[in-house]
């Protein structure tokens, strides 16, 4: 049988991770190896901090902090999106090659010596025009199925990363560690969270919107159709808004792994499959996780810091093999 937890009331479980995401944007600014801390954070409600303490958190912390949860949850938000489409629990948001687009495009501007400007106007259109590259190969002998989509991206994503391998091979000694860190996550020159958050929630309130056709959809293409669902407008939507979402979370941080995978599986193993909570709860929580693991990556060997995408990978690893274990099923 398969071994679930008991479910959560959607308010209560909502409720818990409003605080939840609360109390991890509170660890991020009272945290670093500045001197601002818990009590300077505190103090600023009075105005009585000081004015160095005042721009380490308002200048430095509360950005970054801002950027993390709004890529967290467009990520864990592409997440569901994706496996909704491919109906696949182990699919992510960068299972169809957005990512490998997205890092070849910036790449290559970054080698050119263009600015940061150029090179997240690089990284989102080569995000986009993966995504078209897919699309446009799926359906290349007509209409395409989830299988022959997922085939795809798959296939375009080991391209991508043969063409980031040589990359990296013949990139100037100089350049490679900020290529590295970039490929693993870094949130260190993302310094505008507004297009990350305002992603997020555009996106968030259309996937409440689309809650019950989404739940319809899942239950699959025949079932779906018989229900009167309009299935070929709905997945094409769901597969632009998933791709665009991956392309703004690769243009703010770079290539940041498990959040799109585990966040969904852990919310809809607490909440269940209604994407009217699932939606809100994975926004919720895939933001936390990842304001958690980017103050972890910039603390724990203060004052260097880690790419936050080996800091996801070491919290996702573990915590993807207990939902599975608790998911899979056993016999007697």
């Amino acid at each position: 049988m398969i071994r679930n937890p008991r479910r959560i009331a959607p308010s209560t479980l909502l409720a818990t991770l409003s605080c939840v995401a609360i109390g991890a944007l509170v660890f991020a600014l009272s945290s670093g190896s500045g001197q601002a801390g818990l009590q300077e954070l505190l103090s600023l409600a009075g105005d009585t901090t000081d004015p160095a303490a005042h721009d380490i958190v308002m200048k430095l912390r509360l950005p970054r902090a801002l950027a993390a949860f709004g890529t967290g949850a467009t990520l864990a938000l592409a997440g569901v999106l994706m496996q909704v489409l491919l109906r696949n629990p182990l699919a992510d948001p960068y299972i169809l090659g957005t990512s490998g687009g997205a890092a070849v495009a910036a790449l290559l501007a970054m080698l050119a010596g263009a600015g940061a400007f150029v090179v997240d106007s690089a990284a989102f259109g080569g995000a986009l025009a993966s995504t078209l590259l897919v699309f446009v190969i799926a359906r290349y002998h007509g209409d395409w199925a989830p299988g022959r989509l997922l085939l795809t991206g798959v296939v375009i994503a080991a391209g991508w990363a043969a063409i980031i391998s040589l990359i990296l091979a013949t990139a100037p000694e100089a350049n490679v560690r900020g290529i590295l860190f970039w490929l693993m996550g870094d949130f260190s020159f993302a310094g505008n969270p507004l297009p990350s958050l305002l992603a997020a929630a555009g996106a968030c309130t259309a996937g409440i919107v689309l809650a019950r056709s989404l739940n319809v959809l899942a239950t699959g293409d025949q079932q779906a159709t018989l229900l009167g669902l309009r299935v070929r407008p709905v997945r094409i939507s769901i597969y632009l808004l998933s791709s665009l979402l991956t392309a703004v979370a690769v243009t703010t941080a770079g290539t940041v792994g498990f959040i799109g995978l585990v966040v969904p599986h852990l919310v809809r193993l607490i909440s269940g499959a209604d994407h009217r909570t699932l939606v809100p709860g994975a926004v919720l929580a895939g933001g936390s996780l990842l304001v958690v693991a980017d103050t972890l990556a910039r603390t724990i060997a203060a004052p260097r810091q880690l790419p936050v995408g080996a800091i996801t990978a070491i919290i996702g690893v573990p915590l993807f093999l207990i939902l599975l274990g608790r998911t899979i099923p056993s016999r007697d």
